[in-house]
């Protein structure tokens, strides 16, 4: 089990964004934007699967980020109530920085990969990406650490809200990353495979935590 501080990002991983946040990110843009008002009642889970061409579980997971967040309320058999702009705002927001640093980072990559002879552009893009890693620091002071997924782990086929991955290790997961795959800010209803990578955050004993959990072979 290998451990260590720090996340390592090579010129082959894709960084992508699951396609149910994506969707409750545009869904909520169109409340800030008020296409949706407070009180007002929108989707089922079928129209909204059909809207963006999605499956019912793709939809399912979309409506639940924004029912997790508060943004949104919903009743069996009545659709989705809109709750709060100010929460949406909130989600958009955070949602668009996580994309946009994927995208400097990404930039650099490319930059680097080219060895471009004009450095102005490239020093100016690492200044930026340095200045946001020092905000993010402010907001979230904890360093990554990492842990493998082993062939005997319990987690395995499981969500990390399946496993309580959180209350069982109080460590937050920021990043998954499968076989060629990094997936960014995964939220509760990422899927854990064998041989999969996990980023996480968290106090300096959660790692111990972290370690001990996901090595249980049969969670009674």
């Amino acid at each position: 089990m290998l451990y260590e501080r720090g996340l390592r990002m090579d010129e082959k991983i894709k960084v992508i964004t699951p396609r149910y946040q994506q969707i409750a990110a545009d869904v909520a843009a169109k409340i800030v934007e008020k296409h949706y008002k407070v009180g007002e009642r929108i989707y089922t889970r079928s129209s909204l699967a059909s809207q963006y061409g999605v499956s019912a579980e793709t939809a399912r997971r979309a409506i639940s980020i924004l029912a997790d967040l508060r943004i949104v309320e919903t009743v069996r058999g009545s659709g989705v109530t809109i709750l709060s702009q100010e929460a949406a705002a909130q989600f958009v927001k955070q949602f668009r920085d996580i994309k946009s640093m994927a995208a400097l980072k990404t930039e650099i990559l490319q930059q680097l990969d080219k060895q471009m002879e004009d450095g102005k552009s490239l020093k100016n893009n690492i200044s930026e990406l340095m200045d946001r890693v020092e905000r993010f620091k402010t907001i979230n002071p904890f360093v990554p650490f990492e842990a493998i997924i082993q062939a005997s782990s319990h987690c395995i086929g499981k969500t990390l809200s399946q496993v309580n991955f959180w209350h069982n290790t109080t460590a937050t997961v920021i990043g998954i990353r499968h076989l060629d795959t990094l997936l960014m800010s995964p939220g509760p209803y990422a899927f854990l495979h064998e041989g999969d990578t996990i980023y996480f955050v968290g106090d300096d004993n959660c790692q111990i935590r972290v370690k001990e959990f996901i090595e249980i072979t049969d969670l009674k």
